[in-house]
């Protein structure tokens, strides 16, 4: 048996152990120890296994996972991110579709603490949703909003997404968290127009709030500064060279928690909630790694990825086709894989691929970010869909994924700027202070 059928078998079974909902980390490290013993034997599928999962624990750049989940976190209990909405409420909850706007700011500067989509959206929509609810906001309108702008968490930085990105494709960590600032603003701008293009179409789903006088709306930026100042430390200290990434979110975790102890925001409950949020995303993104280290091997035995790579570069449609043909792969993939299941297991094949066409690994590594954006909000599967439907249960699941085609758009529109205009991802990083 060929080491290419090998492969195929392989990826067969990792998709059947996906379909009977094994945790995607698990059938990676199944599949991949499996593999590697039927190709290369007991020994090196066992030193696979041990070696490459104390290589992940002990990969001292990882801290910032935890760190800047703690961060997201403590931010979330502390009020922080209730103050960032209400400072945005007070700016542009007077037009129409404000509230939705404020929600996708809000989102958007939540995402800068917390680098997930799913904290992000289960934070701001429990804020925003029942604003938008008193001021007669269209179903549609109000969760698509938050289910879309919730996405953002994956974007700006810090990300979740890019962390794993940079370990899977050795790039700098920090380059990429600096790569996904000018994006994530243009994406939240996509986001923002449209919101006034659906309420200019049906201004029923999104009239205007209340007008507040420009006191409130300083006073909101006084009480919204603390999260600014704390994003604007990490993320610009980064950039200029003060921090490495670990010190950044060490830095910003240990900010976030001077404020919700200066805050008494830290009851006994809340503590315990912020701890086991913390460790249980931690955990998970480690074994996904552990998992995707010990898959890539095996993938790499198995010649599937350089066989793709000659293949799609044989054929002519240019090498712009051949990136078409990865992004609208990635979309397709993304209607019915989770978003970090689909970097990891897609990454072995692509990556090769995006080498050999010349391309920038920081340029891929904020468009393919994107992409699993659009496929945190396409149904069928749609996580941010579902976290959304969580939050407002007596909103049917057909009226949440209508509200969420603008902002689905609005992703393709930003993904082909990117594509068209790549130095917006690349001139940031290129600038850094090292």
């Amino acid at each position: 048996m060929t080491p290419t059928t090998i492969g195929i078998i392989g990826l067969a079974f990792l998709f059947i152990f996906l379909i009977l909902r094994m945790p995607v980390a698990i059938a990676m490290l199944v599949v991949g120890f499996v593999g590697t013993w039927v190709m290369n034997g007991t020994t090196p599928a066992l030193i696979s296994l041990s070696g490459e999962a104390f290589e992940i624990v002990s990969f001292f750049e990882l801290s910032v996972v935890p760190l800047f989940v703690l961060m997201g976190n403590l931010a979330g209990v502390s009020g922080m991110s209730k103050d960032l909405y209400e400072a945005a409420y007070k700016w542009f909850g007077h037009f129409r579709g404000g509230l939705a706007s404020a929600t996708i700011v809000g989102c958007a500067g939540f995402a800068a603490m917390s680098g997930s989509s799913i904290a992000a959206a289960v934070t701001m929509g429990r804020v925003a949703l029942p604003e938008m609810k008193r001021f007669n906001y269209g179903d549609s309108l109000a969760t698509g909003a938050v289910a879309a702008g919730g996405t953002l968490g994956i974007l700006i930085p810090p990300s979740t997404g890019m962390i794993i990105y940079a370990i899977l494709t050795e790039q700098s960590i920090g380059k990429l968290f600096i790569a996904g600032v000018i994006p994530g603003l243009l994406l939240t701008s996509l986001f923002l127009v449209a919101i006034y293009i659906v309420t200019t179409l049906k201004p029923e789903l999104g009239p205007a709030g209340q007008k507040s006088t420009l006191s409130e709306k300083i006073g909101s930026l006084k009480n919204a500064g603390t999260i600014i100042f704390i994003v604007a430390i990490t993320i610009g200290g980064i950039y200029f060279g003060w921090f490495t990434p670990v010190e950044a979110a060490g830095v910003g975790a240990f900010l976030t928690l001077t404020v919700a102890l200066l805050r008494k925001n830290l009851s006994w409950e809340n503590t315990k909630f912020v701890v086991f949020q913390t460790l249980r995303t931690t955990a998970t993104v480690f074994m996904i790694l552990i998992g995707a280290h010990v898959f890539i091997p095996f993938m790499a035995l198995s010649e599937i990825p350089s066989d793709l790579v000659s293949f799609l570069t044989s054929i002519n449609v240019g090498d712009l086709g051949v990136l078409i043909i990865i992004l609208v792969t990635y979309v397709v993939l993304g209607t019915f894989l989770e978003g970090l299941a689909m970097l990891v297991l897609t990454l072995p094949i692509v990556y090769p691929l995006i080498l050999e066409l010349g391309l920038s690994p920081i340029w891929f590594g904020v468009v393919v970010v994107i992409v699993l954006e659009m496929g945190l909000i396409s149904p069928p599967v749609g996580v941010n869909v579902f976290v959304v439907k969580g939050i407002a249960p007596d909103v049917p699941m057909n009226t949440i994924f209508r509200g969420i085609w603008p902002f689905w758009f609005a992703m393709g529109l930003c993904l082909v700027i990117l594509v068209a205009l790549p130095e917006l991802a690349l001139f940031l990083p290129q600038t850094m202070f090292d």
